[in-house]
């Protein structure tokens, strides 16, 4: 082969190895959880990047939970921080024992009535397994202290989300939302500007 020949072979595999990478980028995941399109509990989407600025907590719920009280201290830690720019993204899920079998309509009633819920909510998802929204595949997927990556292990699972939508901490079900340790990761994340 001939050195012109050679040249025109590196050139080729040069180019198929830029394709490839290309290829790789666009596969790969946000960096940020605030990458995902949602939509809101009355079905309009909802760009997540509209938070950013925000401390978030995301949280899935359901109606029929042993933990459903937890919603009031959601609205209570929502209302407590939230002209400091926290928000509380609730997602209802029906994965957990079939405890939010509601439609919308019946979801976002059953959330204001009982519990005067005035946080963002969003229509019902899948948070585990091959039909869990990119979403939750994505925060599932990190090593988020103090639980680490892996399942969401029941209802009221709490992921909380610094100013520039990355992840900092992953709360137990039973953790309250009032818990001294998610108010202290709270407050961190809005006291950093």
């Amino acid at each position: 082969m001939g050195l012109r020949s050679s040249w025109l072979v590196l050139g080729l595999c040069a180019a198929a190895v830029s394709a490839s990478q290309t290829v790789a980028e666009d596969k790969a995941p946000p960096a940020k959880a605030l990458s995902f399109k949602m939509e809101s509990l009355d079905g309009k989407p909802v760009e997540l990047k509209k938070y950013a600025g925000k401390v978030v907590l995301v949280v899935n719920v359901a109606s029929e939970c042993g933990l459903t009280g937890q919603y009031e201290g959601l609205q209570k830690t929502f209302d407590k921080y939230q002209g400091k720019g926290f928000v509380v993204l609730g997602f209802p899920c029906n994965q957990f024992g079939s405890q939010e079998p509601g439609s919308s309509k019946e979801i976002s009633e059953f959330c204001k009535k009982n519990y005067g819920v005035t946080f963002d909510m969003f229509q019902k998802v899948d948070v585990n397994g091959d039909s869990a929204c990119d979403l939750y595949q994505y925060l599932t997927s990190l090593e988020t202290k103090p639980k680490g990556a892996g399942k969401v292990k029941w209802n009221f699972e709490k992921f909380l989300l610094n100013r520039q939508g990355q992840v900092v901490a992953r709360f137990d079900p039973a953790t309250d939302p009032e818990d001294p340790a998610i108010l202290a990761a709270i407050e961190k994340e809005l006291a950093a500007k």
